[in-house]
């Protein structure tokens, strides 16, 4: 099993000072698979990214990096690269300049050969030569991610690397996380996007106060909350909020052609059925907060309800 896992951490702790930054945080991390890391500000993102990455040292606990246990050295295992709280970059030089100075510390070779594929792999060909000074933040995420590529690395942690992104940038991330994924590449990245998330991961972790309060399948965290509120477009709501309170058995609000409904996805389903079989037609059934945020929200509010 271990060689399936490119990280494996147990009883993870870091303090800074008389701040508890991480408490006994477990994450396991699989080969080929992309990984969410989500939580409120300040519950241990970062700290924990930055762990993976080499710049800080756990207080306690065990962690292990593509089979390579991590000791009390600031340095990552070879194969490991990407960034936390925004890529650092020189904005007197070109892109192309930065990742040929990044590629030449990696031996790369031949360097403009690799460059060109990284820029290229992230959409950047066409500002390959503007100094980066005067980047977006979103073509600053993606010139971090092209410098993170030019190590080919086997576990890639990144810290929201969506942030600032059009929709079009963000679909070429994430057609470049997902490539990565399919060869076999660990990915790790925070994110306050559930959308994101959902795209992309098939296992997450929620982190509250510095503890993992879930780690496991994206699926298993959607389906652990319950009720959830659905909006329900229909031509005809005074037959859809018949069916809607006694087939859900929920709460039914709104007094238009859009109702919201609030029941668990089993009742959902009974409802559907009713509504074709009376022949009312559905234009939209579509979940208010999507059931990955939901579930986050729950368990974040409980965790902090605790404390």
């Amino acid at each position: 099993m271990g060689t399936l896992l490119a990280v494996r951490a147990h009883g993870i702790g870091k303090c800074f000072g008389d701040v508890v930054a991480l408490d006994g945080v477990g994450l396991e991390v699989t080969r080929g698979r992309i990984h969410g890391l989500v939580g409120p500000n300040g519950a241990g993102k970062t700290t924990l990214l930055g762990l993976l990455l080499g710049l800080a040292v756990a207080d306690s606990g065990t962690l292990e990096i593509l089979g390579v246990p991590v000791g009390r050295a600031l340095a990552a295992p070879d194969g490991v690269a990407g960034f936390v709280d925004g890529p650092g970059l020189y904005p007197a030089l070109t892109a192309r300049q930065n990742l040929a100075a990044l590629a030449a510390l990696h031996g790369e070779g031949p360097r403009a050969a690799r460059v060109d594929d990284v820029l290229d792999q992230v959409g950047l060909t066409d500002v390959a030569d503007d100094r980066t000074r005067g980047f977006s933040l979103g073509m600053r995420q993606r010139l971090g991610l092209a410098a993170a590529l030019l190590a080919r690395p086997r576990l890639l942690v990144l810290d929201e690397p969506s942030n600032g992104l059009d929709p079009a940038g963000r679909r070429h991330v994430h057609g470049v996380l997902t490539r990565l994924a399919a060869e076999g590449t660990a990915v790790v990245l925070s994110s306050h996007r559930m959308t994101d998330l959902e795209a992309l991961c098939s296992e997450v972790t929620v982190l509250s106060g510095g503890r993992a309060v879930f780690s496991g399948p994206v699926g298993e965290l959607a389906a652990a909350h319950g009720a959830l509120d659905y909006r329900l477009v229909t031509p005809d709501p005074p037959a859809a909020r018949r069916l809607a309170a006694s087939t859900a058995g929920g709460e039914v609000a709104g007094d238009t052609d859009r109702l919201v409904v609030r029941a668990p996805v089993p009742a959902l389903d009974a409802l559907v059925a009713s509504l074709v079989h009376a022949g009312v037609a559905v234009r939209e059934l579509t979940p208010v907060v999507s059931p990955l945020e939901a579930a986050f929200l729950a368990l974040t509010e409980r965790q902090e309800a605790r404390r």
